[in-house]
């Protein structure tokens, strides 16, 4: 069975400081909650390219380790750019990210879709687990992203 999660978010900065600061693999970590021990394990350059690869681990559950491999696949300047799974939990990860410049700053758009591995057992787990784990996620990174660009406007 495959899913989707849908969110978008606007923001009150410019589509140029959006992009600048959403195009650096290593912004991710500050708009992941600490508790999944989110780290970068290959060295990446400052802004991303398609065909780029980005590994890390995340500790989602219980602190046990898992390694992640992800590849950004297309990029569009100050447009949209999308990661892909290589190597991790699902049988598919795809995720989508959209910037659009509106009268007010930029709203931006996350699409992903995605497939859990280990067939019923897999969905059960999402129903109870996985899809609430990844709303929490997503839930997590609208706050953190409000506090960083539109409090203090």
């Amino acid at each position: 069975m495959f899913y989707r999660l849908e969110r978008s978010q606007k923001l009150k900065i410019s589509l140029d400081k959006a992009w600048e600061f959403f195009s650096s693999p290593k912004n991710l970590k500050e708009i992941t909650p600490e508790y999944m021990g989110f780290d970068i394990t290959l060295k990446t350059e400052e802004k991303m390219y398609p065909g780029q690869i980005i590994t890390y681990i995340v500790r989602p559950v219980m602190g046990i380790p898992l390694k992640w491999m992800t590849e950004i696949t297309h990029v569009k300047d100050k447009e949209y750019f999308v990661d892909e799974q290589r190597f991790g939990p699902y049988s598919l990860w795809h995720h989508k990210h959209f910037f659009k410049e509106t009268s007010e700053g930029v709203e931006m758009i996350d699409i992903v879709d995605y497939k859990i591995p280990f067939g019923w057992l897999g969905t059960i787990a999402h129903y109870f687990f996985i899809r609430k784990k990844l709303e929490e996620i997503f839930n997590y990174r609208y706050t953190k992203l409000e506090k960083l660009f539109n409090e203090n406007v």
